[in-house]
């Protein structure tokens, strides 16, 4: 079995939602750490074997898959998460903006309101980002309104133009 079958069975084997509720608890309390402790110290690229890896983030091998899932984004250069296993070498060489952003995206306000992240990005930069992301959400329509001008360049309203 996969680290990343690993994973899935673990989320799958919550049967009750006392359970998952238990589990993901627990799961969001160590995410939250290990990331506390990437941005404690930047200058620290972690590498090694997915088992050290996990070992130094004091997780469970197939639990870390999970962490690699949710980071794996925002690493400069992404992992084949599906051939991952313990012996895998691996670096977790993080791009902070695009960490940033994706826990924004996440909604993982634990996780983007660590005090860590001032030594990390500006409070300015911070909030460009959110401002990025924000923005990024908004729903854009090219749709052409009955009266605004047609956009074949004739001159007249759509309604009366191609819209007719």
């Amino acid at each position: 079995m996969t680290l990343m079958e690993q994973w899935a069975a673990l989320v799958e084997n919550q049967k009750t939602k006392t359970a998952a509720e238990a589990f993901w608890k627990e799961y969001y309390a160590m995410e939250k750490d290990n990331y506390a402790k990437i941005l404690e110290d930047t200058s620290w690229v972690p590498a090694g074997t997915v088992k050290d890896l996990a070992e130094k983030f004091n997780m469970e091998p197939g639990i870390f898959a999970g962490f690699l899932d949710g980071i794996n984004t925002s690493l400069k250069k992404e992992l084949d998460l599906e051939a991952l296993t313990e012996e895998s070498e691996i670096t977790l060489d993080i791009d902070f903006e695009k960490l940033y952003y994706n826990m924004l995206d996440a909604k993982a306000d634990w996780l983007y309101n660590l005090p860590q992240w001032d030594n990390v990005l500006t409070q300015e930069r911070r909030k460009e980002i959110t401002k990025e992301y924000r923005s990024s959400k908004i729903a854009v329509s090219n749709k052409v309104g009955r009266n605004e001008p047609c956009p074949c360049g004739s001159g007249k309203k759509y309604k009366k133009c191609c819209g007719a």
